[in-house]
């Protein structure tokens, strides 16, 4: 089964350097640590029609997508509208999304000590934010109760890093704890001083067609305070099918004119 999970970015202050994105990192985190990994990552901003595009392309595909960011009610919000867009469909109150927010307004309102009024210009307008494409289903928000929403295998999130990372969370474990990884993970290579990765394509082709359960990688640097320019060349993948995959990589090695550094060991 597929483990792989694509990202989008929505949001004008990542691209213009006012906010640095930190949704890339942790997406990754949480995925390595359920054995999956991100395939693809695309930053968007704040302009409907690139957003509805880069959402038609993610419905569009069979890999499960997070959108973060743009589904507010403000202006500059425009991810719910898009999604919809995107889809062919209607926006409509989603009755689970708007009870929450219900909920969530009758609680600031006990906090600030006035009646709760769901007639108030203010509260109205918040009812903006559990309006999805139709046929949406909720992901619940543990920070504030105004939830996210997925539509097939495409999830949205707020921006906001404390509510959009358990929502993630809280996806995967819901719906995808079919595709995490539970047997043992293991990448082993070695460091190829002053190698080239043209020349050394040919054995890498080689052996990921003798070995096709496991993945070559190969990482090239050109100013690595140690090993200056290198390649970080080896597999990946389960331990039983790695350890014969390495070894051929090893021996193929010796073919070629090189000088090799030493040996790195990931698990996982």
């Amino acid at each position: 089964m597929n483990n792989e999970f694509g990202l989008v970015i929505v949001g004008d202050e990542i691209l213009s350097g006012k906010r640095a994105d930190k949704h890339m990192v942790k997406a990754i985190e949480l995925l390595s640590a359920r054995g999956l990994q991100l395939a693809w990552a695309e930053y968007v901003g704040d302009s409907p029609e690139r957003i509805t595009d880069t959402l038609r392309r993610a419905f569009a595909g069979s890999t499960p997508v997070f959108s973060c960011g743009g589904i507010g009610a403000t202006p500059d919000d425009h991810t719910r509208q898009c999604a919809a867009a995107a889809l062919g469909r209607p926006l409509a109150l989603q009755p689970e999304a708007a009870a929450l927010l219900r909920e969530r307004m009758r609680d600031q309102a006990r906090e600030q000590g006035v009646p709760y009024d769901p007639e108030r210009p203010d509260n109205v307008h918040r009812l903006n934010m559990a309006v999805f494409p139709e046929g949406a289903s909720i992901i619940p928000n543990p920070y504030n109760k105004v939830a996210g929403f997925s539509v097939g295998h495409v999830h949205f999130v707020p921006g906001f890093p404390v509510m959009a990372w358990p929502m993630i969370e809280w996806v995967l474990d819901t719906h995808y704890a079919d595709r995490f990884r539970r047997a043992a993970y293991l990448e082993k290579s070695v460091i190829v001083l002053a190698g080239i990765e043209a020349t050394l394509t040919p054995l890498m082709e080689a052996v990921e067609r003798d070995h096709p359960q496991v993945k070559v990688f190969s990482l090239p640097s050109v100013d690595h305070p140690q090993w200056g320019r290198h390649i970080d060349l080896g597999v990946k993948g389960e331990p039983v099918a790695v350890e014969p995959a390495y070894q051929q990589l090893r021996e193929g090695l010796r073919a070629f004119p090189v000088q090799l550094g030493p040996e790195l060991v990931r698990g996982g």
